[in-house]
C-alpha cells in the first residue's frame, strides 16, 4: 500500500492508495482542490468544512449527471443493437429470397438450354 501526500485548499493530507494508483490519487486531489478553488472564488472564505461539503456535493452532482447521460447512451446503444439485429435478419431473408429466385432462373435457363440443344426442335 502506497502513501502519498496531497494538497487540498492549501493543506497537506497524507493518504494511502494501492500501489500504482499514486498518480490517479494526485489527479483526483488536484481536481477536488479545483472545486474548492471555484467555490472560494464564488463565495469567499466560508469555512473549510462548508467548502469541503459544497465541493463534495458539486462532485456528486457531476457524477449524477454523467450517470444519467450514461444510462441514456446505454439505452440508445441497446436500441441500435436491436435495429442492427433486425436489419441483419432482414438482409439474410432478402439474400435467401434472392438466392431462391436466382436458382429458379438458373433452372429455367438450363431447361431452355436443354430444349435448344435437342436436334431439330425435338422437344416441341
Amino acid at each position: 500500500m502506497a502513501q502519498v501526500s496531497v494538497t487540498i485548499n492549501g493543506r497537506q493530507y497524507r493518504m494511502a492508495c494501492d500501489d500504482g494508483e499514486e498518480e490517479r490519487l494526485f489527479a483526483l486531489a488536484r481536481r477536488f482542490d479545483g472545486y474548492i478553488g471555484e467555490l472560494k472564488t464564488a463565495f469567499g472564505e466560508i469555512g473549510d468544512q462548508r467548502l469541503s461539503v459544497m465541493a463534495g456535493i458539486m462532485a456528486v452532482d457531476m457524477l449524477a449527471t454523467v450517470e444519467q447521460q450514461m444510462k441514456g447512451l446505454e439505452a440508445e446503444l441497446e436500441s441500435l443493437r436491436e435495429s442492427r439485429k433486425a436489419l441483419l435478419e432482414r438482409s439474410e431473408s432478402s439474400e435467401q429470397a434472392f438466392a431462391e429466385k436466382l436458382n429458379a432462373a438458373a433452372a429455367r435457363i438450363e431447361d431452355l438450354a436443354k430444349t435448344l440443344d435437342r436436334p431439330n426442335g425435338a422437344g416441341r
